[in-house]
């Protein structure tokens, strides 16, 4: 009887691989990192992924966790799981009900183009759209994009700004 091909070949040695970076690899598979702190500190390596999150309340498998009703046959109800570790659940909702920084910023060179637009013609955006400052050739449309923009991401400067166009510049003599 035919063997296999890959049963007969024999298996050599790569010289060409590093064994410690392999090593290293493979650890990192099998332990991988967990981000969150809370579960971090919860977890234990003796148990399985699916019996550390069932521990905490977490889901391990979604589709099990909140199954499709189907139109067949109810099956026997399994008792619900125990969990042992409800305060990891508490403290996931709680970081996630924090507000979250809005981090969107506006280039410097799109604030001195809003501002220079603002400063000489204020809300005629038809003539910003003319302006020969207008390098990209924007809509007043866009142009008025650009500028609610700079409004919802920078509010204080924007405020600073319209006051500092508001106040009379003072007279040299």
């Amino acid at each position: 009887m035919p063997r296999a091909k890959q049963s007969a070949r024999r298996k050599k040695f790569d010289y060409n691989r590093n064994r410690k970076n392999v090593k290293t690899k493979n650890k990192k598979k099998s332990n991988p990192r967990i981000e969150q702190s809370q579960i971090r500190n919860a977890w234990d390596d003796n148990k399985s992924v699916a019996r550390n999150l069932q521990e905490m309340g977490l889901a391990f498998d979604p589709n099990r966790s909140l199954p499709i009703k189907q139109q067949k046959l109810p099956r026997e109800d399994k008792k619900p799981a125990v969990v042992t570790k409800p305060f990891i659940v508490q403290q996931l909702e709680a970081e996630a009900s924090l507000p979250g920084k809005d981090t969107k910023t506006l280039s410097t060179d799109l604030i001195e183009y809003v501002q220079y637009m603002i400063r000489e013609h204020n809300q005629d955006y038809k003539a910003m759209a003319r302006d020969e400052k207008n390098y990209y050739q924007d809509t007043p449309k866009q142009i008025k994009r650009k500028i609610s923009e700079y409004k919802r991401c920078h509010p204080q400067h924007y405020e600073a700004f319209v006051s500092s166009l508001a106040a009379p510049e003072p007279m040299v003599q």
